[in-house]
């Protein structure tokens, strides 16, 4: 079992490596500019604006899916990344030292994040589901083309946010959102 484990993270790894050299040689000013311009919408920063969004909105489910599901995603993304310690790969165009959180590759928080607020999307009546899905795959996409992930390390971001909002569904489903949001309005 070990020595399948072993080869299968062989697998991954090669492909992690030639799907980077592909990125690299793939690369375009004007696609690395839109890229760059698009890989923020899956930061904190940009979580705290939708989750204040929500709130504003009186989306009340989807407020909480999604502070839930990010919450959840922070604590998985850190702990990996603090415990795996991949460096990221070769030639990225950007990389965000100094934020004072753990800066390696695996996995993807981005992506975790993007794939959170499609999930959260696709149960919504206020969210358009295709246009949050199609950003998100492009935010997915912007991190492996950036060259701070892997793409063993958006994939398993992608699996990371999924499970943050299935969780967070099934957390919500035994309470009364009605009464939940009572509470945070006071």
């Amino acid at each position: 079992m070990v020595q399948l484990l072993g080869e299968l993270l062989e697998y991954v790894l090669a492909i992690d490596a030639l799907t980077a050299t592909l990125v690299i040689d793939l690369r375009h000013p004007v696609l690395t500019n839109l890229m760059t311009s698009v890989t923020g919408l899956g930061s904190v920063a940009a979580g705290l604006v939708f989750v204040g969004l929500f709130y504003l909105a009186e989306w009340r489910k989807e407020f909480l899916v999604t502070l839930i599901a990010l919450s959840i995603t922070g604590v998985v993304v850190a702990v990996l990344m603090t415990a795996v310690q991949r460096p990221f790969p070769t030639q990225p165009v950007c990389l965000t030292d100094g934020a004072g959180t753990p800066t390696t590759s695996f996995p993807s928080g981005h992506a975790a994040a993007v794939t959170a607020y499609a999930m959260v999307a696709r149960n919504s009546d206020a969210l358009p589901f295709r246009s949050v899905a199609v950003l998100a795959a492009v935010v997915a996409v912007s991190r492996i083309y950036l060259g701070t992930h892997y793409l063993s390390d958006t994939v398993a971001g992608i699996a990371i946010g999924i499970a943050s909002v299935l969780l967070a569904e099934r957390v919500l489903a035994r309470t009364d959102l009605d009464a939940v949001f009572r509470k945070l309005s006071r």
